[in-house]
């Protein structure tokens, strides 16, 4: 009976030790493949923002720049995958584009990066100060306007003056003319 509970024990044993160096194994692969990704490294960046970097297991590197006061938007990340780069850009609404450009997205100010995505500028506040600016135009066409016609109607009203006063020296002319004529026919008719 000893004999057997041995030989019963031994295979056991063995098949217990194999399945904790398997174990063993996977556990030491997956410690060796954690090591190989990098923790993310962050660092000051151009245009207020602060850059991301990390590499994982694969070896893909990802670049993320995140701007902190940019109203068009809010972050740029550039994955490197086998030498294949891809940028994609996100806007402030949280609209994601991928974009093709040679420019470095990770040096590149944050307005050029956002023309570069297409994301269109803020234009309410363009329009309200262009609304303003256009009443400001207005105002002093306006008031332009109204200096011209005061001065014609004040230069219109010496010319009438002036021709009322030349009309009536002339009809004054003509009725001390006319009352000589007339006093001179008076004294033919009376001898």
């Amino acid at each position: 009976m000893t004999k057997k509970i041995c030989l019963f024990t031994i295979p056991l044993i063995a098949a217990l030790g194999i399945g904790c160096s398997t174990t063993t194994n996977e556990t030491t692969n997956a410690n060796a493949n954690a090591t190989t990704a990098t923790q993310p490294t962050t660092a000051p960046g151009p245009d207020n923002s602060e850059i991301a970097t990390s590499v994982d297991a694969s070896g893909t590197r990802t670049e993320t720049r995140t701007f902190r006061d940019n109203p068009r938007i809010q972050k740029v990340t550039v994955t490197t995958h086998n030498g294949v780069r891809t940028v994609k850009v996100t806007s402030k609404s949280g609209e994601e584009k991928v974009v093709s450009t040679t420019e470095n997205v990770l040096e590149a100010t944050g307005d050029k990066v956002a023309d570069a995505a297409g994301f269109v500028a803020d234009k309410s506040k363009d329009v309200g100060r262009e609304t303003a600016d256009k009443a400001e135009d207005v105002k002093d066409k306006t008031v332009s306007t109204s200096k011209a016609v005061g001065e014609k109607t004040v230069e219109g009203a010496k010319k009438v003056g002036d021709k009322s006063v030349e009309g009536a020296k002339k009809v004054g002319d003509k009725t001390v003319s006319g009352a000589k004529k007339v006093g001179g026919a008076v004294k033919k008719v009376i001898p």
